[in-house]
Order: C-alpha cells, then structure tokens, then sequence
C-alpha cells in the first residue's frame, strides 16, 4: 500500500495532496480507482492536473502485466528438484522431491518410510552437497544406521564424517518442541543476507503423526489448532525458505476395509504430494523386501498410478531402473 505524499510525483503538490486527503483519499489505490472527475469537483483543482498526476502514478506503481507462461518460467527458475536416491520413486515423483512444497508418506509400519526418507537425507547430503534438518519423532534413527548408508554411497573416512555433519539430527517428542525449532529455523534464514543462505535444501520430520495423535481425538480443540499450525509452518517455511519438506504419516482403518492416512480431512488438505507405501512381500522382516509407492494426492501426476522398489537386507533401497508407472488397486479414500 502506497500512501500519497507532497512530492511522490511531479504535480503532487501539498495544497493537491491536502485536499485529496479531505476526500478520504490517502493512497495511490484509492486515487487511480476514483472517478476523477467528480473528484477535481469536490476538491476544487484542475482535472488537468489530476489526470496527469493519476497518469504518473499508474505509471509508476501498477505492475507489468505478465502471463502465464511468465508465471511458471519464475517458478522452474527457483525451484530445485532433489533425487530422492531410487529412479523409481524418483520417476513416480515426477523426477523428485520439489523445493517449496511439502510430501508426505504414508504407510503401515514396516512398510518403508523410514527407510524413504532415510535414503532421500543420505542422497541429499552425499550427492548434492546440501544439508538436511532431520527430525525423528519416533527414536528410529541411529548414527550407525546412517552411517551405513553414507558408507555405500561415499569412499574415505573424510567424505563420510563431511557427508554426517550436513544432516543434522533432532529428536522430539511433542508438539511445542516440533514448532520450536521449526520457527528458530526459519528465524536463523531471515537473519542471514539473501544470497548467502544456509544450504539446508530439506527438513524432514519422521513422523508428523507421532507428535500430533496423542492431542488429537475427542473434544480436544487445542489438538486441531495445534496441527494447524503445524501445517502453516511447515507450508510457509517450504514456501519461503524454498525448501523440500517430507513428512511421514501412519494409516488408520478406513470404512470400507482399506487404509486411509491418519490425521483426518483437515490434515489431507496440507501435503502437496502423498505417496501410500505397502509391503508386497510376506514373510521377512521389515526391513527388507519389495515395497509399492502409490500416489494417493500429486498436482503433477495422475493419482493411483503406482510403482513397486526393493529395500535390501541392509535395509538400503535397491536402486533399480525405473520401471513403467501402472494403475494401483483400490484404495481407502481420506
């Protein structure tokens, strides 16, 4: 909002600016949406003059006019794109994870998330360069367990402490802490000169529904509110700060016999991107396995469309060439 002042283009003299402002007229916006000449009427000044000061305004302040092609050039131009580290999620992706939007997984225990968003900080840090703000919710992160997987991906003993020290890991255990230090990162962002920006390209949060569950359900409104503003942080901070956030999400049992996500409808509508994990095969463990990755929500690609991976004995996911997208089965809607 641009306020008029003696001064802000030429012909805007005091005496003009005074007796606009005894119109009620204070800001550009209200003197170009005006009609100007009953305005020179109540004002008593030239319409001459008031065309021609309106004119330079317009001229000054309105915006170019863009299209959309326009539009979306400026998105592509600050969006990156990270690899999640397995070709085949990567193509369900549509090439990966987006920056400035949120993805969430969701699946039954076992059935890989953890592995997921484990592989996709890993590559991240090892490939990219870049870092990662990991915050595990369920205490099934362990150094050695990240360790392994930076050992199959980076040779030498000082490429792989580099590789450590760019994911930082964060345990939390409820809500308030989550929104803490979600907020004290988006501060630290603020606080440093565009351009020289922390090259944290990720945060993901495994899980969101380990933090949020225990205070929702019931009369609780302060649940509700609490998750809401969970999911305003965490959309601004992808928006703004031009980061991927990845969050994983359990299932509950849905009506008809299926699975659908956890967290209810008011949660469905924060992801951007939700991706259903099942496990496709019986008997072993859970930490091995073929997985399948279903699209339950993409603004990009088709949903129910669905892609199957390996995870190894290691727990590593197999990183296979990508195979050809298939429609799913039936799914529980949320």
């Amino acid at each position: 909002m641009v306020f008029l002042r003696e001064g802000i283009c030429p012909g805007a003299t005091a005496q003009l600016i005074q007796a606009l402002k005894d119109q009620n007229v204070v800001t550009v916006m209200h003197l170009v949406s005006a009609d100007v000449e009953d305005l020179a009427q109540k004002c008593s000044v030239s319409y001459k003059t008031l065309v021609a000061v309106r004119r330079v305004l317009l001229a000054q302040y309105s915006p170019f006019p863009s299209n959309g092609a326009d539009l979306y050039e400026e998105l592509l131009g600050s969006t990156a794109i990270l690899s999640t580290g397995n070709q085949k999620l990567d193509s369900l992706l549509d090439s990966g994870l987006y920056t400035g939007e949120l993805t969430e997984f969701v699946g039954a225990p076992g059935t890989g998330k953890t592995q997921v968003c484990l592989s996709l900080a890993v590559n991240i840090s090892c490939e990219l360069k870049q870092k990662v703000l990991y915050i595990d919710s369920t205490g099934g992160l362990t150094a050695s367990r990240l360790l392994h997987l930076i050992q199959n991906q980076v040779d030498g003993v000082e490429g792989q402490s580099e590789a450590l020290q760019r994911i930082e890991v964060v345990r939390v255990f409820e809500v308030y802490r989550l929104l803490d230090i979600l907020q004290d990162l988006r501060m630290s962002f603020t606080r440093q000169v565009s351009g020289a920006r922390s090259s944290v390209k990720a945060v993901v949060i495994d899980s969101v529904s380990a933090v949020l569950s225990s205070i929702l359900g019931g009369h609780q409104l302060e649940g509700m509110s609490l998750m809401m503003q969970l999911a305003r942080e965490l959309k601004t901070m992808a928006r703004e700060l031009g980061v991927a956030v990845i969050v994983t999400n359990c299932v509950v049992q849905d009506t008809g016999g299926g699975v659908k996500p956890a967290l209810g409808r008011s949660w469905s509508y924060v992801p951007n991107i939700r991706i259903l994990l099942q496990h496709r095969t019986e008997g072993v463990g859970p930490h091995s396995g073929k997985r399948s990755a279903t699209i339950l929500k993409s603004s990009r690609q088709p949903t129910k469309i669905s892609t199957e991976f390996d995870i190894t004995s290691y727990g590593t996911l197999s990183n296979q060439a990508a195979s050809s997208q298939h429609p799913a089965g039936d799914l529980g809607s949320n």
